[in-house]
């Protein structure tokens, strides 16, 4: 029996490591976010803190890859959530987790152009483009696993804590996207995409947690 147990309790403490690691990666991602917002006088939207010029690009350029790391960690440590809804249950939160930092990764490297244009108008360009497509998809896929951890079998403060996290974050990063679409209450709607960056992460940041308070507390199943 000891001999069975001691790759399990290995592997469950690997995974717990892995949260705790991977938990504090996307932590540093959202100081880094913050600090370099708050050098910035003018309003602006997540995205501007890495287009072309800016002085905070190549801080904004680590916090991308910091969330890629670390959401890739939390990830693989979160790999055994599963959602009971069938229509959830195909994937996992962790593979909706995986393709979210595949995005980010793209969306690290192809910046938008100063300042950040509209998708529409002659200043918008293919690298705006691409950028704005990979950060919509990267959202989206976040947004995903949140919905299915709501619903994650056999981790019930993990569901009830992840679904109000999504109605958060699809509301606000909806309400902000379309501010900024129309052009209404632009400062208010980069506010607000700031607030839900914000929540996204630390959702994440709460995840990685999670799993790994359960995975170094209790004892493998056997």
């Amino acid at each position: 029996m000891t001999t069975l147990a001691s790759p399990r309790i290995a592997q469950q403490t690997l995974e717990g490591l892995t949260a705790v690691v991977g938990s504090i990666a996307v932590g540093v991602a959202l100081i880094l976010i913050w600090a370099s917002r708050l050098t910035i006088p003018r309003e602006l939207y997540v995205s501007e803190l890495g287009a072309e010029g800016e002085p905070t690009a190549a801080i904004f350029e680590v916090a991308l890859l910091l969330i890629v790391f670390g959401g890739s960690a939390v990830a693989w440590a979160a790999r055994r959530v599963r959602s009971w809804p069938p229509v959830l249950s195909f994937g996992s939160p962790a593979l909706s987790l995986w393709v979210g930092c595949a995005f980010f990764l793209v969306a690290s490297q192809v910046t938008c152009t100063s300042g950040c244009p509209l998708p529409y108008g002659p200043s918008f360009t293919w690298q705006d483009f691409g950028h704005t497509l990979a950060a919509v998809l990267a959202f989206a896929a976040a947004c995903w696993a949140m919905i299915q951890t709501s619903f994650a079998r056999e981790h019930k403060v993990l569901a009830r804590l992840s679904i109000g996290t999504a109605i958060a974050v699809a509301v606000i990063a909806g309400t902000g996207g379309l501010f900024s679409l129309f052009r209404f209450q632009v400062g208010l709607g980069s506010r607000l995409e700031f607030v839900a960056t914000t929540i996204a992460i630390a959702w994440l940041m709460m995840l990685g947690t999670v799993i790994a308070a359960r995975a170094l507390r209790r004892p493998p199943r056997s």
